[in-house]
């Protein structure tokens, strides 16, 4: 049965020094849920303290309703895999999946029952014989998760879990990891610093910035409605560009050219585009800009342009298909005004 998790004002502190300044948040039971932000932003001290791995210096951790704060962690009924895959080297695949539960003196037979289980989920039966040398890093990254699962925990934590994995293998555990959790049902929340791993698994995302959520919800959700510029420029791959604007009546100015997105622009300093949705040379909608054509990367099934407007601002262009561009022209960039994100000086979004 999948488990509800609530924190409620969390705070962490070393010293006089804190990191985590009062988090909300509910995740439902059977969510998968990501923690994404840039490095040292709170997400991995976040989830060291729903383990039980750190100490909590303020505020609730409820799990199912129940108060955990105090709490030791074998007692949570949580299951966490780090970044790290902490195999046992002198074991065979078998010995470490088993090892945890010899320890906690299970029976034999029901040891045997759950690694059996756990390897047919993996698809490692082939590798119990092995030690952990023998093994590729995906295959140990598969034994690492495999000792979470013999554990049958109500929760599952990941750590940034495919850091170390080559960018093939990690989009294929990416898939596997997905397919754990939709096989198994669990509540799960896993840590990351790429937001293309959180936009593809996460139920929801919760973007951490200085110990803070910055905004938390379903990952379209923060694509299309981001809250601030930092969310706008985290959430996407290639980034959000950003164009620096002046309110001209019902209009925008960017530079020396003037266009209107069809909407209130009042407050507008910013404006952002995805690099996906702007058109070249025979685009619809709003003419943006004029850019200058930097550099071209084809892709086969993209073409990225990097440009430069007349006044100096860069601008990422992601363009379907094989494209013919040529770097150091100059060509027209168009917009749907509907594709258009406006945000005010504090960097707040302008709805």
């Amino acid at each position: 049965m999948s488990t509800s998790i609530e924190l409620r004002q969390l705070k962490k502190a070393y010293g006089d020094v804190e990191v985590i300044h009062g988090v909300d948040l509910s995740i439902a039971p059977g969510d998968f849920t990501v923690f994404v932000g840039p490095s040292g932003c709170g997400k991995s001290t976040l989830l060291r303290m729903i383990a039980g791995l750190e100490p909590i210096t303020g505020g609730d951790l409820l799990i199912d309703g129940q108060r955990m704060n105090e709490v030791p962690a074998a007692r949570r009924g949580i299951a966490m895999v780090f970044q790290s895959y902490a195999l046992y080297p002198h074991m065979s695949v078998y010995q470490n999946l088993a090892f945890g539960l010899e320890t906690a003196k299970m029976p034999k037979a029901e040891i045997a029952t759950r690694v059996q289980r756990a390897a047919e989920i993996l698809k490692i039966e082939p590798l119990l014989k092995r030690k952990p040398k023998q093994l590729s890093g995906g295959q140990r990254q598969r034994v690492a998760i495999g000792r979470a699962i013999v554990r049958e925990p109500k929760i599952f934590l990941f750590d940034e879990p495919l850091s170390n994995l080559d960018a093939e293998l990690r989009v294929a555990m990416r898939v596997e990891i997905a397919k754990l959790h939709n096989d198994l049902g669990n509540t799960m929340i896993y840590v990351t610093h790429d937001q293309v791993e959180a936009m593809t698994m996460a139920d929801k995302i919760v973007v951490l910035r200085a110990g803070v959520i910055e905004q938390s919800g379903a990952p379209l959700d923060l694509y299309n409605n981001p809250r601030n510029l930092f969310v706008a420029g985290f959430i996407g791959s290639p980034k959000m560009n950003f164009l620096s604007v002046s309110a001209d009546g019902d209009a925008l100015r960017a530079g020396s050219h003037t266009f209107s997105v069809g909407r209130s622009v009042s407050g507008a300093t910013t404006l952002g585009v995805r690099p996906e949705h702007i058109t070249v040379v025979d685009g619809t909608g709003i003419h943006l800009a004029d850019v200058k054509v930097d550099l071209v990367e084809n892709l086969g099934g993209q073409t990225v342009v990097y440009a430069t407007t007349t006044d100096g601002q860069p601008m990422t262009i992601v363009l379907e298909g094989q494209r013919e561009v040529a770097p150091g022209t100059t060509v027209p960039i168009h917009v749907d005004p509907s594709k258009v994100h406006l945000f005010n000086a504090e960097g707040l979004a302008i709805r």
